[in-house]
């Protein structure tokens, strides 16, 4: 069986871990501080904050920049429930906004429909690897957000994202595009923003007493990122190699690929297929996913479930047809070219079964 998802580690990784248990310092320290300066400087901003996974940065970005109980946050509805458990801890509102139906990205006409005079900020995704049109949000004048979880090394215009908005958000969670095990990042050119969530993420030691957290990643996370990172351009060109082979492929038989755009560098985080067929005979989603997995080839929906179907709400119908309609097949570095093979060819299996 092809895993859908798989970590890209090697004996770097374990030195560079293993480097940090002989020095006898393995919490949050000098490798952490190495960590963020880093990737700043790889991102093009001016500091980070690491953080203990990407749910605590967006929680603790929400506070830096002020929004408090009763607030609005806008966010797509295509996502996972990181984004609205953070806006759920610090009490405020969330504006589900749908995405638009070729980048699979949040709507910038839903997004001016829905905003309301006590939205304090928006978090914007760049879904899947692929970025956002990050200038025109930035343009309505409203704190931004860049959920970076899916698209480190992703650019827009020529600058990477994570750039653009007031403060940046990054996972390194086993499966994302570089890992630390768990683990998250802030990035800011704010100085105020960056020594808040610097203040928040631990408690102990402090002159004073306000509600703090245990949100620190460790010297041992952050060796294994500082590790990755130096990787990271070559796993990226991987993912795009993969990509390009699944799209001349798949263009040539009839299935969608992803939409490719002038102003944006994907990196393929995920690499999605619709399952409609000029004759999809009723065919469930979950029934072509057992499809791919009894050939060997485990593919996911790219999100679980939307955040409107948890809450039971309805009018976000791009969603609910990209829910309905996208599969997400294996793409990853370690991936072989005899794995790549392997899956183009279960996927013309697959779809020459629809469509005949």
């Amino acid at each position: 069986m092809i895993p859908h998802s798989k970590p890209t580690l090697t004996k770097e990784d374990s030195s560079a871990v293993s480097r940090v248990i002989n020095s006898g310092y393995i919490s949050q320290g000098e490798a952490v501080k190495s960590f963020e300066s880093e990737l700043a400087e790889y991102i093009g901003v001016k500091g980070g904050a690491a953080v203990s996974s990407g749910t605590s940065a967006i929680h603790l970005s929400l506070i830096a920049l002020g929004v408090k109980e009763g607030d609005d946050v806008a966010m797509p509805t295509y996502v996972c429930p990181a984004l609205l458990n953070a806006i759920n801890y610090v009490g405020a509102n969330p504006l589900l906004i749908d995405i638009n139906p070729d980048s699979y990205n949040i709507s910038m006409s839903d997004l001016k429909k829905k905003l309301t005079k006590k939205t304090r900020a928006v978090i914007v995704p760049h879904i899947f690897g692929l970025p956002a049109d990050i200038k025109d949000i930035l343009s309505i004048g409203i704190p931004v957000i860049e959920d970076c979880a899916q698209s480190v090394g992703a650019a827009y215009n020529g600058k990477k994202v994570g750039s653009f908005g007031h403060c940046a958000i990054f996972s390194f969670y086993a499966t994302k595009v570089m890992t630390t095990g768990e683990g998250g990042m802030v990035l800011s050119n704010s100085d105020k923003i960056l020594e808040k969530i610097r203040d928040l993420r631990e408690y102990d030691h402090k002159p004073n007493y306000i509600v703090r957290y245990n949100y620190k990643m460790t010297d041992l996370q952050a060796a294994i990122g500082i590790s990755q990172l130096k990787r990271l351009d070559s796993f990226i060109s991987r993912r795009r190699n993969i990509a390009r082979a699944y799209s001349k492929r798949f263009s040539e038989i009839g299935i969608s690929i992803p939409k490719v755009y002038s102003e944006s560098e994907h990196i393929y985080f995920r690499y999605v297929i619709r399952n409609r067929a000029p004759e999809n005979k009723g065919q469930k989603l979950e029934d072509d996913l057992k499809i791919f997995e009894a050939n060997g080839v485990k593919c996911m929906r790219p999100i679980f479930k939307p955040i409107h179907r948890y809450l039971g709400l309805k009018g976000l119908p791009e969603t609910d047809r990209a829910w309905n309609e996208l599969i997400s097949i294996p793409i990853y570095p370690s991936l072989t070219d005899g794995d790549v093979k392997k899956i183009v060819k279960v996927t013309e299996k697959w779809w020459e079964a629809k469509v005949e």
